[in-house]
């Protein structure tokens, strides 16, 4: 049912951002530098979300690399094999390639790199990687990028005009859209529950769905609320299914959930710091030829088997030779985490255990963001370039936002120019909205207990008729019926396309299906959209090429 409503106040500009991340903030300082107005839209603070706690760094073979221990090539091989043979070769070239350069932007904005003696970046290694080539600060990466990008994003352009509006606590509710079906713009929320009209091209960079599990390195407000409102408006998603989780998230306890401090794989790199379990056995030794630095996935499926066989819920990283001084200069965001709860990682093991982190797939997309909905651009997590496929490699996930935020900045000044937006005649407006919902606590459970590292069919039927049965139907006129509708959405499609996918490839891991299938000459994308024969409740997945949007 639709009802019409008047809107409270309307807002308008070349370039509607939803999200304030590296992606989103990339996107509005390269469009405001091309001449572009933008508007920002995040439903927190700015700045409030997955970047600010990312700790490792950005992946990237700088100039000065030494060929014989580094080179696009290698960073190319470590990520094609990270991604299980789903990631796209020239879509990882294309974007490991731009590495240097975003480094080099930056530099230029007063990034803090650590460095050696010498003055070069400092690298370090991470899990999947084949040598040391992760530029970073400290261990808090993340915040110092979020703080650069958003002092760049609020600084004033000499001899212009043209600012970045950015407007805090505004929740993207529905995108509008013209009677061609192109995105010209965005339903709102704002903090006093108003409802308002902001029309422009849209960019979704809303990051990943950490959020609809119960425990997650993300905030909590990370619903994959891009995700729903890219469905809703036609978009095609895929690799949903490849739900990557971080092996070593700290354990706070029994029960605790939410957003939980994370140790970061950088410290794995540090040297000889190990996974064991509650017996202090090793887990990763004979496992993998990396060991305690595999990819993600691999780790993550071994600390899960290990739990289940021991009954536990956790197990430890023996981290106690990096000691007080290399954790004070290298680790302080883990040393204090740890202090917070009681451990002093020079002298005890810290306890660790998987939890959701990364979303691999999102709505399909070019590398400059372009999906199959004209208007809409999607950059950073919440988008699927091909780039990570089944897993994605460490610190590659920074350098892709910031890659796609430029390029997709670019492309709308492009698509603007050449008259490819749509219009806003004939505009389908003033419209509230209403959508299936169901409790937040409840999604985040069902999704944790069966949709977790390891699924089976029957787990994700009950997962479904669990959700089925507690769904109910009606507007989106508050932030949290459009939080829980947007949860709910996504939380179907992250289990349609894991039932869909029955095999174990990288962050997928069947238990019922547990051994990689053959590809299917091509056809090894699962794709997920909803199904316009049934209206707009319905989802359908098939297989596909492995293409872009």
């Amino acid at each position: 049912m639709i009802t019409p409503v008047i809107p409270h106040w309307t807002a308008g500009a070349d370039l509607i951002i939803v999200g304030s991340g590296a992606a989103g903030l990339t996107t509005a300082i390269t469009a405001r530098d091309l001449g572009l107005r933008v508007i920002v839209l995040t439903k927190a603070e700015a700045g409030h979300g997955s970047t600010r706690a990312a700790m490792g760094g950005i992946a990237a073979v700088l100039p000065e690399a030494d060929p014989a221990d580094d080179s696009l090539a290698s960073h190319i091989a470590d990520t094609l094999a990270a991604g299980a043979g789903l990631s796209d070769p020239d879509v990882a070239e294309a974007i490991l390639r731009a590495a240097p350069a975003a480094i080099r932007d930056l530099t230029r904005l007063g990034m803090p790199w650590d460095r050696d003696a010498t003055g070069t970046l400092a690298r370090g290694t991470e899990g999947g990687h084949s040598t040391a080539r992760i530029a970073h600060v400290q261990d808090t990466t993340g915040r110092a990028l979020s703080d650069v990008l958003l002092r760049q994003a609020r600084t004033a352009v000499a001899h212009s005009d043209n600012q970045i509006l950015i407007l805090e606590h505004h929740t993207a509710v529905d995108l509008l859209r013209s009677s061609d079906n192109a995105v010209v713009g965005v339903l709102v929320l704002d903090q006093d529950g108003r409802r308002g009209l902001v029309f422009g091209a849209v960019v979704l960079a809303t990051g990943g769905i950490g959020g609809v599990y119960e425990q997650t390195t993300n905030p909590d407000g990370a619903l994959g609320d891009g995700l729903a409102l890219a469905l809703r408006a036609g978009a095609k998603l895929a690799d949903l299914e490849f739900v990557q989780f971080h092996p070593t998230a700290m354990f706070l306890g029994p029960g605790i959930t939410g957003q939980l401090p994370l140790v970061t794989e950088a410290l794995r790199g540090h040297g000889s710091v190990r996974l064991c379990d509650n017996t202090g056995a090793p887990l990763m030794q004979g496992v993998h030829p990396q060991e305690d630095l595999a990819p993600r996935d691999v780790i993550a499926a071994v600390i899960t088997r290990r739990m289940r066989e021991t009954g536990t819920d956790h197990v430890f990283l023996d981290a106690r030779h990096v000691g007080l001084d290399g954790f004070q200069s290298r680790f302080p965001t883990v040393l204090a985490d740890c202090y917070a709860i009681g451990i002093d990682p020079v002298r005890q093991l810290i306890p660790v255990a998987p939890a959701r982190h990364y979303l691999c797939g999102g709505v399909m997309s070019t590398i400059d963001g372009r999906t199959g909905v004209r208007g809409l651009y999607v950059v950073g997590e919440a988008a699927r370039t091909g780039l990570h496929g089944a897993n994605r490699l460490a610190s590659n996930g920074l350098l892709e936002a910031l890659v796609m935020g430029t390029l997709a900045a670019c492309a709308v000044r492009t698509d603007r120019c050449s008259g490819r937006l749509g219009q806003l005649a004939g505009l389908r407006i003033l419209l509230a909205p209403t959508a299936r919902v169901a409790p937040l606590a409840t999604i985040r459970a069902v999704m944790s207990r069966y949709v977790g590292v390891d699924r089976t069919a029957d787990g994700l039927a009950t997962a479904r008729r669990t959700l089925a049965d507690v769904t109910t139907s009606g507007p989106l006129d508050s932030v949290e019926a459009a939080n829980a509708s947007a949860a709910l959405l996504v939380a179907r499609a992250v289990i349609t396309a894991a039932d869909t996918r029955q095999e174990s490839r990288g962050c997928h891991q069947r238990r019922d299906f547990p051994h990689r299938a053959h590809q299917r000459h091509g056809l090894d994308v699962v794709t997920v959209s909803l199904d316009p024969t049934t209206g707009s409740t319905a989802l359908a997945a098939w297989w596909s090429e492995r293409t872009t949007a």
